[in-house]
Parts: structure tokens; sequence; C-alpha cells
């Protein structure tokens, strides 16, 4: 379909569905899905279905139905319809459909346009070795289509292990079909002979089902991943037989690892639900995943659902594979996060602090872990509020400001020393801070009056470092954290002054 012909797209007649199977928990690509065809249908005002296809009873689970559900929602992609909300056409899982599925077998096999194969495994895979060995390409070779009736109830009676074949009409050579995205594919019918369309009549496997799904639910557009290209041929002759009409058909690249290969676990092949306990922000997801395949064509690369509604086209959408780059995750992330108040950032990032054992919450109040100190959640504002500008993911506030929350560090000799100092200028550096640190009277400790009071001192020196980088590692045991009078005004006074002093001793015992 050309830009123009999306022109003639009547408002609020398209109609679109994600239909995830759940066997697994929500990945990056079926997210991909899901939102293109969530904007595709508010672009035009049309309607977002959620269908479950549990038709796999042994691998389908309701906790991979929760996670899909609840993940879609975290991301704001919400259906109009859907298993949880329901619908005018609903039920919407497959596994509660059984019946509708019955119905059409049943005209199908009425019509003779389907047919019982009771030829066993063994059979089918003698005739595949037979076919191979004279050259020929493996196919079903027919021998159950012309059984006569009274067999196929003989054997039905005989319970005969079977299952059901549509008919691949001789006079059909060719399936070619519009693909919004590919333009025109073509496909040969003769390499696909009768397919299996159900194991029986209460038993569909998925082309046939996802065909009659489709049309019962008034789908008019389907949008899904190029896996699903060889299925489109199959499903179009199931619906020659029936005689409903096609839907259009769009089929998304793959998610490519930066190398071009196949995605995996490494280079990000992970549920969804997985990026937001690493702290990835759902906004985020939108932007990254929105860019897998699709671009607006201009410089911009920061929008929200709302701006992507607007904008998004599926003549934007590239045919070439979709590159997956963490580190573009990681750059929108940490712009999102920038974006945050610090009410709404420290509320993000509290549940990380109590999940690393950090601090705990009672009675809506919270209290250092390790030192049994209560600690107001004004202070934990300012703690997360100096690492704002530093998070990628919110995950890592744990570990970047978790000396905090100690009682003591485990000092590293080594990270003490600022470039060639020795061990005794590292010791006098700490003591200079300590000495001029413990002026400040504890009313007037603040990230000024303390900077008002080191800067003099370290600019004496040709390198500021030699004095400061000494005093940020004695209060943190870091290699890099936030400015060392940012720090010590969060930590207060005595634990400024305590900290220095534990620090000095080290030198002191590891020397």
């Amino acid at each position: 379909m050309t830009k123009e012909e999306f022109k003639f797209i009547r408002p609020g007649k398209v109609r679109v569905r994600i239909a995830p199977s759940p066997t697994g928990f929500l990945h990056i690509g079926s997210a991909r899905t899901a939102l293109f065809n969530y904007l595709f249908a508010k672009k035009h005002q049309g309607s977002f279905i959620l269908r479950i296809e549990d038709t796999d009873i042994e691998r389908s689970s309701p906790e991979f139905e929760k996670d899909i559900l609840e993940n879609l929602k975290w991301l704001g992609i919400q259906w109009s319809e859907g298993p949880d909300i329901g619908g005018e056409y609903e039920p919407y899982r497959q596994s509660e459909r059984k019946n509708i599925y019955t119905k059409y077998l049943k005209k199908l096999l009425d019509e003779n346009n389907a047919y019982y194969c009771f030829c066993s495994k063994e059979e089918i895979e003698a005739q595949k070795q037979y076919q191979m060995s004279i050259g020929e390409i493996p196919g079903y070779n027919g021998k159950c289509a012309s059984l006569l009736t009274k067999e196929v109830k003989k054997y039905l009676s005989q319970e005969k292990e079977s299952v059901i074949r549509i008919r691949n009409p001789l006079h059909i050579k060719k399936i070619v079909f519009n693909d919004l995205i590919r333009g025109r594919l073509e496909f040969d019918t003769g390499l696909m002979g009768d397919m299996i369309i159900a194991k029986n009549l209460l038993s569909p496997l998925y082309n046939f089902a996802v065909v009659i799904d489709d049309f019962e639910m008034k789908i008019t557009h389907v949008i899904r991943g190029e896996e699903h290209i060889s299925n489109t041929p199959k499903q179009i002759l199931i619906q020659q037989a029936l005689g409903i009409p096609k839907v259009e058909y769009t089929h998304l690249s793959l998610i490519l690892a930066p190398d071009k290969s196949k995605l995996s676990k490494r280079h990000g092949a992970i549920p969804v639900a997985e990026y937001r306990k690493q702290g990835y922000l759902s906004e985020t997801l939108v932007n990254f995943i929105a860019f897998l395949g699709w671009n607006p064509g201009t410089e911009r690369e920061i929008f929200s659902m709302a701006s992507l509604v607007k904008e998004f086209s599926l003549t934007k959408v590239q045919k070439a594979g979709a590159i997956f780059n963490v580190k573009r995750l990681d750059y929108l992330n940490g712009f999102y996060i920038r974006q945050k108040s610090i009410d709404r950032l420290t509320e993000l990032c509290l549940a990380y602090f109590i999940e690393a054992g950090l601090i705990i919450k009672q009675d809506e109040k919270f209290k250092i872990k390790e030192t049994k100190e209560e600690i107001s959640l004004e202070t934990l504002k300012k703690i997360i509020s100096i690492y704002q500008e530093r998070l990628k993911k919110l995950s890592e506030i744990s570990e970047l400001a978790d000396f905090f929350f100690k009682e003591k560090l485990n000092y590293d000799k080594n990270r003490l020393i600022w470039k060639e100092m020795s061990i005794q200028e590292v010791k006098k550096s700490l003591l200079t801070s300590e000495k001029l640190l413990a002026k400040i009277k504890p009313d007037n400790w603040t990230k000024e009056n303390i900077e008002r009071v080191l800067m003099p001192e370290a600019e004496k020196a040709k390198d500021r470092g030699v004095l400061l980088w000494p005093l940020r590692v004695a209060l943190t045991n870091k290699q890099a954290s936030a400015s060392p009078f940012e720090i010590a005004e969060i930590l207060g006074k005595d634990k400024t002054i305590k900290r220095i002093k534990q620090s000095f001793e080290s030198l002191c015992l590891k020397n």
C-alpha cells in the first residue's frame, strides 16, 4: 500500500490485534509488534485488540499471560478489547473459542474442502524419505484425500488417530499478496501441499485458528514479525476455502544484534520485565522500541506516546533488520531519568535501596539497616539528587550510593592515592582536610561552606586533586562519585570527620 493509498483508510474502521502465546515472558520483539499495532490503530482512530493464543496447553501458563498483560500496560499500550476487559467479540482466549473453530472445520469438511487423514507418522516419514530419494520436494502425497465417506466414518468410529487437512486447490498456482512494507510477495502453492489445519474438531492448529479469529473479530490489518511471512500464504488459502475476505498484511523486520546476527540474551533479548527490574523507564522502552525499524524521517529522537501516534506511519517502517543498540537505550534512559522530578525519582529509587538491604521501611519511616539510624525522606532525596545526572538505570543507584548507609568502609589503599602521591602525602592531605572541616560549625555545615573552606587550600597545589581526591575516596571508597562537597553535606559533620579518620587509620594499618 502506497502513501497515497493510506489516505483512504476510513477513520474508526481499522481493527488490529496483538496475539501473543503465553508460553514465555513478554520480550522486546512482541512488545514492538504490540506498539506498532497500537500506534497504527490510534493513528487511524481504530481499535487495538489483545487476543491470547493459548492452544498450546502444555506450554501455556497463567503466569506468562499475567506477565504479558502487566508489562504491556506498564508500557502504556492499552487495548480496547481483551481477555481482562471483554468486548463485542469475546472470548479473547483461543482455549475458550473451540466451538467457534469446530463450526468452521465442519464447514470445510461438509463442502469437501478439507478431509480426515489417517496416515501414521511413520507413513508420513517414509513418504518424505522416498520423495527426497528421487529428487522431489517432500510433501504429503494425498493418500487419504479420496477416502470414501463410509471409510472415514469407520476409521473415526474406531478412534483411529487422525488429523484434518485442507485441500490445496490445483487451479490456484500462486498466492500473491501486497505486504504494506515489502510490496508484492508471491508464493507457489505447489510447494505447500494439503496442510494440516487441526488435530481434530476441537484442536485447531495455529494457521487455522488465527484465520478464524481474525475474521470473527473483524481484523482489518495484521501487523506482525517477518517470521510469519511463510504463514501468510497458508492463511490466505484457508480464507479462500472458507470464502472469507483476506486482511491487509504487514511483516516487520527482525531485530538484530549490533553485528547483525540473531538477537541473543547477551545483546538484549531479555524479557521486558527484566528491563523494568533493571530500572529502565517505560517511556524509555517505548521510545527505544519505536525506532527499531521505524524512522520519522527527521533528526528528532525523543517522542512521547502521543507524539508517536501523531507521527507514526507504516510507510516509514524499514524492510531491513533493526539493530538493537543498548548504548542508545542507556542514553535514552538517562535522558528520561534527568527529566523526572526529584520526588518522583526518589519514589522510583527507594525500592532499589530496600531490595539491596540498605534501608528498611517501617510505618512510613526509613531506617538504615546496618546502623539502625533513622534517615529522613528529605535526606534520601538529597542522596538521589546528586546522582540524577549520572544514572543510566535506576538499579545503579544502590551501588553508586551504598556508602551513605555503611557504618565503616573497607578502604582500598591504592584508591586513596591520587596519581603519583606517596602514602605520606595522602596522610597529610587527609589530616589537612580534617583540620579545615573541623573548624566549620555544625549549623554552617553546607555544601557551599565546605567548598569555601576547602577550595583555597586545594588551589595552593598544582593539582587540586591532591587535596580533594583522597577526601572524596575517604568519604565514599569509590573510584568515581559525586563531589566531596555534596557528599560531606549529606553525611553531616560527625560522619565526615569520622570517615576521614577511618581512612587515615587504614593507611597506617596497611602501610
